[in-house]
Formats: structure tokens, C-alpha cells, sequence
């Protein structure tokens, strides 16, 4: 259009930045706008809010601020099109404090704060897990004229889920019909999750069979935390688990990594680890791969006396198939298992290997390798191994004992009295509560 005899005007370039934006191409949209001044083409508030919407789509929230802020130097007072964009733009990119901001200074610049505002500042609040500030923005909402939705309402129960806050999170669904607000999915799988962080495992369910009733088909994030708040539950209900796991075919939704992963760590924490194996094998006929939290949680499940080759071997296959370990948990898990009857050795060679994957062995495995070295009378490698131990807890003192233990049984008196002492200087009332109160 520039090489040609049409002169471009300031509607050609917002239709042009505009459609930048539906594209997502922030860059060519802050081109054009860049080049309009070199051919006499001034912005207006739509070139601006267009502009400011395409930053705010590919997560640019510096520039869209900095668009804003300049508009007024140019003449052009920014109205709520262009506020909510840069406040959508701040919520996606966690500054929360930002988003809050802009919502404050809207008044004073002649800007009426409206609904899609106040949602877009709420689910700031929500991704920033200030669960208060989205309830305290959604009862000022009446104020200003602008009853809440159910846009404002699922974001404000995803602010009370992330802040663990499930008793509000039912409050606020239970709230809804009461003003003429019909929850949708969104907002009843945001109560389920919330339900779920809270261990509140009965109430996830009550929720997830409700459903039907409010003509909402619950999906693969509904059942997925249902069956990760029956895995959550003391001694897992894996009953439960393997039941909803079971049933999503039959609603026609296909099991995900994360409803394996729970209900696999629901039979892990049930003690049924050939359960655990056989969700596993199943999970590749449906073209489900499995990640590391899947290999920690059943190798984790063969904690158990004469199953250490078996963890051995899922740890052997979780390389195999080149999935590494990043986090250290499924190493320590085999590190814990192998202690369950296998040769400490192993355990040892497992565990002096984690510092060169770059993983820290946490205080469980550290203590597992412990009392196994200590068992099979290696207490200069127990003595070794709690000095270089996190200080942290119970486990800690028990591993200190055993490791005393095997000092003296050993023989070596003046390597055990000199632990206790450590221990008691460490950690004095922990060492107490083992060996009991001075009489």
C-alpha cells in the first residue's frame, strides 16, 4: 500500500495492526506502528488499543505498559479497551501488583473500570495467589455497578484453590445461584481442584457426581483431580482410584499422564505394587508415555522387603527409554527400595552417583542408606554419611541412633558418645524425646 498510489491513513494501519493481533505477531504490529509518524499517519485510541492487545496476546506486558503510558504524551487519552488490554497483558505476564495498579488509576484518568477489568485484575490476583485481593475486588464489583459473572466468579475459586482456601472456593460456588450466576465447568472443576489441594477427598467426589445434575459432563481435569485426591488420602484409596480411572472411557475421555501418575501414587501409598506395574504396562497401548513422577511412584510402590530387583529394574528401563531423572525422586526411590533387602553396596553406588547427575539426595534417602549400612555393621560409612546429612526432623535423630547403635555394637565406644553429643548439641530436643529426659 506504501508503494502504491492509495495513501494509507490511520484506519489502514489499525485494520493492519489489528489483524497482527488476531495473528499474534506483536512484532509486526509494533513495526507498523513505529512507521506510521515517517508517513504523517498519526495513532489514534484504536491503533493503540490494537496495539496493546497484540502485545498483551504474545505476553509482552513491558511494552503494552509502555504503550500506555505514552498514549497521553501523544495526545491520545487512553479509554477501557486499551486499560483492560494492558491489565490482561499484566495478569498473564504474574504481575499482579501491576494489574492492581492499573485498575486503581482508571478512575483518574477518566476510565470506568467494567466487568472485563475487574476479571482480568482478579485472575491476576489468582495466578499471583492473592486469594484476598480476588475476593476483595469481586465484592467491590456491586459498587461500581458491574455485577460479578461467571468469568469473575470461576477466577475468584481459582484464587481461593491456589491459596488453599477450598472451604471459601464452596462458599463462593455455592454463592452463585443465589445472585443469578450459573456455574459452568470451569468454575465447578476449580472447586474440585480446590477440594483436592485441601485433601478434602469425600466432598471432590460429592462435587464430580454432581455435575450431571447441573448439566455439566465432568472432564479429563475433573477426574483427574478426584483421582489425585483419592491418591492424597492416608494409605491411598486406591479402590477408588483405579474405579475413576476405569470409568473415563466410558465417559469418552481419554486417561492422561496425570490420571496415571495419581493412580499409580494411590496404589504406591496402598501398598500394592503390582497394581502400580500393571497401570504402568497399560499406560503404552494408550499411547500415554510415562515421565519420571510415573517411574518414581511405582518404583517408590516396590519399597517393600524382596522387591528391590524390581525397582532396580523400572529405574534400569526409566534410562533405558531416556527419560533422566531431574528432580532426584526417582533415584532416591530406588535408592530406598534397594535398601529393602538389597546389597547396600548397590544402595551406595546408587546414591554417589546422584551429586553427578546433579541431584541432591533428600533427608529420606539419606537416612534409608543410613540405617541399611548400619544393619549390615558398615558404621564408619553410617558415620561418614550422617555428617554430610540435612538437618531436618525425626528422621535425622533415628538415623544418628542407628548409626550409634552400630558404633557400639562394633565396639567403638568413643565414636558413639561423641555422635550422641553431636546429636544432642544439633538437635537437643529431638535427642531427648529418643533417649529420654535426665531423671
Amino acid at each position: 500500500m506504501l508503494g502504491s498510489s492509495i495513501e494509507s491513513n490511520v484506519f489502514h494501519y489499525s485494520a493492519a495492526i489489528s489483524a497482527c493481533e488476531k495473528k499474534g505477531d506483536w512484532q509486526l504490529a509494533m513495526s507498523l506502528l513505529s512507521t506510521m509518524p515517517d508517513v504523517s499517519v498519526w495513532p489514534n485510541v484504536i491503533t493503540y488499543s490494537a496495539a496493546i492487545s497484540a502485545c498483551e496476546k504474545g505476553c509482552q506486558w513491558q511494552i503494552a505498559l509502555s504503550l500506555l503510558s505514552t498514549m497521553p504524551d501523544k495526545r491520545v487519552m487512553p479509554d477501557a479497551v486499551c486499560c483492560n488490554a494492558a491489565t490482561s497483558a499484566c495478569e498473564k505476564g504474574g504481575q499482579w501488583q501491576l494489574a492492581l495498579r492499573l485498575l486503581s488509576t482508571m478512575p483518574r484518568i477518566r476510565v470506568r473500570p467494567n466487568e472485563i477489568s475487574c476479571n482480568a485484575a482478579i485472575s491476576a490476583c489468582e495466578k499471583g495467589s492473592q486469594w484476598r485481593l480476588a475476593l476483595c475486588i469481586l465484592a467491590t464489583m456491586p459498587h461500581i455497578q458491574w455485577m460479578p459473572s461467571v468469568i469473575s466468579y470461576s477466577a475468584a475459586i481459582s484464587a481461593c484453590e491456589k491459596g488453599g482456601q477450598w472451604q471459601m472456593a464452596l462458599r463462593l460456588l455455592s454463592t452463585m445461584p443465589c445472585i443469578g450466576v450459573t456455574p459452568n465447568k470451569i468454575s465447578w472443576n476449580a472447586a474440585i481442584s480446590a477440594c483436592e489441594k485441601g485433601r478434602q477427598w469425600q466432598l471432590v467426589l460429592s462435587l464430580l457426581s454432581t455435575m450431571p445434575e447441573m448439566k455439566l459432563m465432568p472432564d479429563e481435569i475433573s477426574y483427574n483431580a478426584a483421582i489425585s485426591a483419592s491418591a492424597c488420602e492416608k494409605g491411598g484409596q486406591w479402590q477408588l482410584a483405579l474405579g475413576l480411572l476405569s470409568s473415563m472411557p466410558d465417559m469418552k475421555l481419554k486417561p492422561d499422564i496425570i490420571s496415571y501418575n495419581s493412580a499409580i501414587s494411590a496404589c504406591e501409598k496402598g501398598g500394592h505394587w503390582l497394581l502400580a506395574l500393571n497401570l504402568l504396562s497399560g499406560m503404552l497401548p494408550g499411547k500415554v508415555a510415562p515421565d519420571e513422577i510415573t517411574y518414581s511412584a511405582a518404583i517408590s510402590s516396590c519399597k517393600i522387603p524382596g522387591e528391590w530387583t524390581v525397582a532396580l529394574c523400572l529405574f534400569r528401563r526409566m534410562l533405558g527409554s531416556r527419560i533422566l531423572p531431574d528432580s532426584g525422586s526417582s533415584t532416591s526411590a530406588t535408592v530406598t527400595a534397594v535398601n529393602q533387602g538389597g546389597p547396600w553396596q548397590l544402595a551406595h553406588a546408587l546414591f554417589s552417583q546422584m551429586p553427578e547427575a546433579r541431584l541432591a539426595p533428600d533427608i529420606a534417602t539419606h537416612g534409608a542408606l543410613i540405617l541399611a549400612c548400619s544393619s549390615q555393621r558398615q558404621w564408619q560409612l553410617g558415620v561418614s554419611l550422617v555428617s554430610v546429612m540435612p538437618l531436618a526432623g525425626s528422621t535425622f535423630a533415628v538415623s544418628y541412633q542407628a548409626v550409634v547403635s552400630a558404633c557400639e555394637a562394633a565396639g567403638s565406644l568413643k565414636t558413639a558418645a561423641t555422635l550422641l553429643l553431636e546429636l544432642d548439641i544439633l538437635m537437643p530436643v529431638t535427642c531427648r524425646n529418643i533417649y529420654g529426659a535426665p531423671k
